[in-house]
């Protein structure tokens, strides 16, 4: 019996698609089989979403063949929109095909019980499994975050974040051969992804999806597609393990290049020098031989495009940047707040984290004077200017007005249309796209723009609240970059690990209305939060957490005797110096194996710039593999000493 594993359902062959001069991809030739859990990476514009078009049959390639399995199922996700009619959200969840959709139609059209028509389209319903798929949906609905209540309402009348969710809810009740998603994380929070990632980890068929989410790429790929310089190519793994041998194959065809065009200089210095010789002249010949029948090795790609900018620095503000005391707030009678307090000094780089609906994006709220508090005090610094960067960001922009027009908008009027046209041009908005309509721009485009706005006019105090949606990995360390160079004060919240633990310095926890100061990035806090998990952290409660808030207590306990409490103070410096000798050991370790590593970074290094080296490919290669793999470890080691050395430095506060 075949596994049904290796069994092809997609064949690609030599697929071509171009719009205009601008050629996407070229002979993309590429199978996958059942079960395969793919993520397809690229820069913003690269053609991701044009290829998960051309499969879909929505668009056509140039050139080229698709071959599909025989009857396979798909289910697509968009980036942005999808389609709803009057059907409830319910009924959006169950239609997992036309005629079960027929079917409902017929029934919520003919309410009358003694219908022909409705009691043909009931006992339909029942032969396709409708009313079993209406468990499974409510189940699905539920782990997307959708209340009992909402089961009912008719799907038009949410949101387009909540619409996504429930025709991704359809997706999964609908269980295709191929799940095709464009970005799926974008409408989902902390808590939802978690359970999203998990349903995607153990579905049976296979995943095509487009996201720049790394941690979701670790959790579900068993291969990643990279579309880049105009060519797809495959690697086995998952995301990071894309990125070991993507650095691998890099340094291993930049190490061929280099041999070879050493190779073809000294061949061609040769036939210069003794071609017009008569002793010479067949010895040339038989180089020039060599040169035409040599297969040439292309040049390293140019990397391709991305944002780089560097923040124009604000004016400086006062050491206190901003104090809230004694803070009440609420949406209603929902109290978010009751007693909020918090001081933020003059460049601090604060991450927020904790559950969906703690309050992180309420205090931002509140930080920028954006809710009104009923109760207690929020004052600003000395000359602090407050830039507020909202999830809902692209909805406010005006989707009528030129790029450049919106960009310029309601900005300082000293801003020139110059100044404007530059930093576009620095975000990728290049040439004629300053002039394109705001509507028909991508989602990650969108978010581009919204931060380029924020930007002509910047402020000192920077309050973001998801600002890496839409944005592809190549922005997102390009804004990273900004941030490290950013001379003002940063608070955000995220879901990103790879964003909060660039750029975290201090972490916030918010639970219940209550928040708990960790004086630490985000790995400082998991070891003091105990957190099962990297993803978990995000959002789980507290376990065995100490908060550093000055004069924050454990609460419930029973009073104790002085005598007890030097007891335990005397245990707790025993167990301190304990964990101290342990972490001094550890770091020792580390700092040795960081030095021996470093030194057999420099013997390889020099047996890599010896042109003697490649005379054995073989030899090459071994090379350039044990100077990959040098890279890696060493890069480990030193990040495990930088938070081993954090440890110990926050142990000797204590």
């Amino acid at each position: 019996m075949r596994n049904p594993v290796c069994q092809l359902m997609l064949t690609l062959s030599n697929l071509s698609k171009r719009f205009g001069p601008k050629v996407l991809f070229r002979e993309v030739s590429l199978r996958m089989a059942r079960g395969e859990k793919m993520g397809l990476v690229g820069p913003n514009g690269a053609g991701k979403t044009t290829l998960l078009s051309i499969l879909l049959g929505e668009s056509e390639s140039d050139e080229g063949r698709i071959e599909w399995e025989r009857g396979t199922r798909i289910g697509y996700l968009p980036q942005e929109s999808a389609p709803t009619g009057e059907e409830t959200v319910l009924e959006l969840a169950t239609a997992v095909s036309p005629e079960l959709k027929d079917a409902l139609a017929t029934l919520r059209a003919q309410p009358d019980p003694d219908s022909p028509e409705r009691a043909e389209a009931q006992e339909r319903f029942a032969e396709l499994d409708g009313f079993s798929l209406e468990a499974k949906a409510k189940k699905v609905l539920s782990g997307l975050a959708f209340r009992q209540d909402d089961f009912l309402q008719p799907a038009r009348t949410l949101s387009g974040g909540w619409i996504m969710r429930a025709h991704l809810a359809r997706l999964l009740v609908m269980e295709p051969d191929l799940l095709m998603l464009d970005e799926p994380t974008n409408h989902l929070d902390l808590e939802t992804l978690g359970w999203f990632q998990e349903q995607v980890a153990k579905f049976s068929g296979s995943v095509l999806t487009i996201s720049h989410d790394r941690a979701f790429l670790n959790s579900i790929c068993t291969g990643i597609l990279e579309i880049s310089n105009r060519r797809v190519r495959r690697y086995l793994g998952n995301f990071e393990s894309y990125l070991a041998q993507k650095a691998e194959r890099e340094a291993q065809h930049l190490a061929a290049y280099r041999n070879q065009q050493r190779e073809i200089a000294h061949h061609e210095d040769f036939i210069r020098r003794f071609r017009a010789k008569a002793s010479k002249a067949s010895q040339a010949q038989a180089r020039i031989k060599i040169l035409e029948r040599m297969e040439r090795i292309d040049p390293p790609e140019e990397s391709d495009a991305t944002i780089a900018f560097t923040f124009p620095q604000p004016p400086r503000s006062g050491q206190r940047v901003a104090t809230l005391g004694e803070v009440r707030q609420a949406y209603g009678d929902h109290l978010v707040y009751s007693d909020l307090s918090l001081e933020v000094e003059k460049q601090e780089r604060i991450a927020l984290v904790g559950p969906n609906g703690a309050g992180k994006s309420t205090l931002l709220k509140i930080l920028a004077e954006l809710v009104p508090i009923e109760g207690g005090k929020r004052e600003l610094g000395h000359n602090v200017s407050v830039g507020y960067f909202s999830q809902q960001r692209v909805e406010v922009l005006n989707l009528e007005r030129s790029v450049v027009d919106e960009a310029t908008a309601d900005t300082d009027p000293m801003v020139r249309e110059q100044d404007a046209r530059t930093l576009l041009g620095a975000f990728l908005f290049r040439g004629d796209d300053v002039f394109k309509p705001v509507k028909v721009l991508s989602g990650g485009e969108k978010s581009r723009l919204a931060l380029v706005k924020l930007l002509l006019s910047p402020p000192n105090f920077l309050l973001l609240d998801e600002p890496t949606t839409h944005l592809d990995m190549a922005s997102i360390d390009a804004v990273i970059q900004a941030l490290k160079e950013y001379t003002g004060t940063l608070i955000f919240v995220s879901h990103d690990l790879h964003f909060i633990r660039a750029l975290g310095k201090r972490t916030i926890r918010i639970e219940a209305g209550r928040i708990t100061n960790f004086a630490g990035d985000y790995d400082y806090y998991l070891w003091k939060s105990g957190s099962a998990s990297a993803q978990t952290g995000l959002i789980e409660g507290l376990r065995d957490a100490r908060p550093d808030q000055a004069g924050e207590t454990e609460s419930g306990g029973k009073a104790l005797s002085a005598k007890e409490k030097r007891r335990q103070r005397s245990l707790e410096r025993e167990k301190k110096k304990a964990l101290r000798g342990k972490l001094e050991d550890r770091v020792r370790k580390l700092e040795k194996e960081i030095m021996q590593l470093e030194e057999d970074q420099a013997s390889c290094n020099t047996e890599l710039a010896n042109p003697d080296s490649y005379n054995d490919p073989e030899k090459g290669k071994e090379l350039n593999e044990r100077a990959a793999r040098i890279a890696r470890q060493l890069q480990q080691r030193n990040y495990e000493w930088e938070i081993e050395t954090e440890k110990l430095l926050e142990l000797g506060k204590e």
